[in-house]
């Protein structure tokens, strides 16, 4: 961190001093990194923060390496950015996300000093979850799309995700699919005119998800591509970053229950029906599969991600708005 930073998170958090700085990890493409801040002096002892630095000659990891990917990672650190500062403060213990502490820029560069996890009850990462806690997950995601039920995403993404098609036309471009690729348009149509929109999280995948140490809780972290859309797309890319394809089949029946029984639980009663939202997501959720399905054939066709069960939803969904 630079000493404007440093400064920065001293008087956000009252601390003296900064005991010690620990790599959490660095974020994408050499845009920056997460750092565990231990502290001296104030009331509290460890804050996270992230820091964005825009990298020199950096090559991205898959060889995409252009501009229209560099504007949309600047873009997704003032989207976060904006996240913490307007909305986050909205959301529930039921969809716990860290408490932002601070946020700072100088030039480039921006800092966001944010609650440690780890501390507050949630020290837990994973890489294999159980079906309890896909389904605390699942809850997660419910209790937070009802928050933002039909509230304009003023200041976010226009429509949430990461893989949105049009953010990704280099990826569309080299696309093999011919049938996907001719669908992928009516794909995106469909999703974008739901009636019924929420807020997404936009990278719902399991590594953002920090654990309680039973299971049963759970917080969320990074939202840069926080935006949005139909909740459906969060709940179909949360199951394929933490489901084989064979439960994913087998499951999807179950796992959607959960969710909807959760989401209803959640809504209020005056502002939407619940069952009328229940009725349309369930038939987007095919859809949104074959949405990230698109974007996946086209950015990594060779990635574990890319099965039978989502190549199937895939071309079924496709022919049916193609009129196939």
């Amino acid at each position: 961190m630079n000493t404007q930073f440093q400064k920065s998170l001293l008087n956000a958090t009252g601390a003296k001093a900064i005991k010690s700085q620990q790599l959490i990890q660095s974020l994408w493409s050499g845009y920056g990194k997460i750092l565990r801040c231990q502290l001296e002096g104030g009331n509290i002892p460890s804050v996270v923060v992230k820091v964005v630095q825009i990298p020199e000659g950096g090559k991205h990891p898959r060889g995409w390496n252009t501009d229209i990917g560099h504007q949309r990672k600047l873009r997704s650190y003032q989207v976060e950015k904006h996240w913490y500062t307007v909305y986050a403060g909205d959301c529930s213990s039921k969809c716990r996300i860290p408490e932002c502490l601070g946020i700072d820029s100088k030039d480039d560069e921006v800092l966001m000093i944010l609650e440690d996890l780890n501390t507050a009850g949630f020290p837990l990462r994973k890489s294999f979850v159980n079906w309890s806690e896909i389904a605390v997950c699942l809850q997660w995601l419910a209790n937070f799309h009802a928050q933002f039920m039909q509230r304009p995403p003023a200041g976010l993404w226009p429509t949430g995700t990461y893989w949105h098609l049009a953010t990704r036309p280099d990826e569309l471009q080299v696309l093999d699919d011919t049938l996907l690729k001719s669908a992928a348009e009516a794909i995106d149509k469909k999703l974008s005119q739901c009636t019924y929109k929420t807020l997404v999280h936009g990278d719902a995948k399991l590594a953002n998800f920090c654990f309680s140490g039973d299971g049963q809780k759970v917080a969320a972290v990074d939202f840069q591509y926080v935006g949005g859309g139909c909740g459906m797309k969060d709940v179909a890319y949360f199951l394929g970053s933490c489901m084989s394809e064979q439960d994913c089949e087998k499951r999807e029946s179950e796992a959607l229950s959960i969710y909807f029984a959760a989401l209803r639980e959640a809504l209020p009663d005056a502002s939407v029906n619940a069952s009328e939202v229940e009725k349309e997501w369930r038939e987007m959720y095919p859809v949104a599969i074959a949405d990230f399905h698109r974007f996946l054939k086209g950015w990594s066709p060779g990635h574990w991600k890319i099965n039978s069960y989502s190549e199937r939803l895939s071309r079924q969904v496709a022919e049916r708005l193609l009129g196939l």
